[in-house]
């Protein structure tokens, strides 16, 4: 397969995650098969790939939640799949991490839900922790929900909660994990909204995994697609619009492959 390259538009900006060479198996299943990839600072790279190919993994494997098997995994210039977990804390600390389904605590509002890793890790007193709460409740549109429960919230909503709990700590990094997943087209382009806002307010690195082609144009300046556990495009979203190669290029316009027709027409002569 081709795999097409391009430079990014942050040129010169120095290297703030690197892959190297990772592999991830689960018992008989291979995942990660020799990927290597370098994020730049305040880049925003959208990792698009079909259901079970390791996105969501690889996002694991940069804040240390698993262990390559083989390669290696660096943020800045330390080796985070080298740490024990007291010394991934702190940088666990400079990224953000919006989990598929939100992850929200049901037992706790919302103004608790977005203060708890001001509360857990950052250790702020209480009248602090309130004003930040606030002001990042403010920059997702939700500022005046502090006191309603997650069980209230619609799913977009549950979503900006969740995001404004991961900008808590003012990240370095943010990873998003299917950040549209579950939302009308409407609620998604809100959220696709808020990232290209943060990426801007906060001159984070964002790395967003996703399916959704319409979020990835909006919000990518660089695309990456895995396929067989293997990085099989690197590029602009123009060059993957033009890209040679037949998976990316039916990934793309969302075209199932002859192989999947066959497996249809099969089925409904049965």
């Amino acid at each position: 397969m081709n795999h097409e390259t391009t430079t990014t538009s942050v040129a010169g900006a120095q290297s703030i995650i690197r892959l190297v060479d990772v592999h991830k198996r689960f018992g008989p299943l291979v995942v990660l098969n020799g990927v290597s990839l370098n994020i730049k600072q305040r880049e925003t790279v959208v990792v698009l790939g079909p259901s079970g190919t390791g996105k969501s993994v690889l996002l694991k494997h940069i804040i240390g939640l698993l262990k390559p098997d083989s390669g290696e995994v660096y943020f800045h210039n330390d080796r985070v799949d080298a740490m024990t977990e007291a010394q991934l804390e702190p940088i666990r600390l400079r990224i953000g991490f919006l989990f598929q389904m939100g992850a929200l605590f049901d037992s706790m509002n919302v103004g608790d839900n977005v203060g708890f890793p001001l509360r857990e890790q950052a250790k702020k007193a209480d009248s602090e922790i309130a004003d930040i709460v606030a002001h990042k409740l403010a920059m997702v549109g939700l500022d005046g929900m502090q006191k309603k429960m997650p069980g209230d919230l619609s799913g977009g909503q549950k979503k900006r909660v969740a995001l404004a709990r991961a900008i808590a700590l003012d990240p370095e990094v943010m990873l998003y994990d299917e950040p549209t997943t579950g939302l009308d087209p409407i609620r998604a382009d809100v959220i696709n909204e808020l990232i290209l806002k943060l990426n801007e307010e906060l001159h984070v690195t964002s790395l967003v995994v996703t399916h959704d082609m319409a979020s990835a144009f909006k919000v990518a300046e660089r695309m990456v697609m895995l396929s067989g556990g293997k990085v099989i495009f690197d590029g602009t979203p123009d060059q993957i619009k033009c890209c040679a190669t037949e998976e990316v290029r039916r990934f793309v316009e969302g075209r199932a492959s002859e192989e999947d027709l066959r497996a249809v027409n099969r089925m409904k002569a049965v």
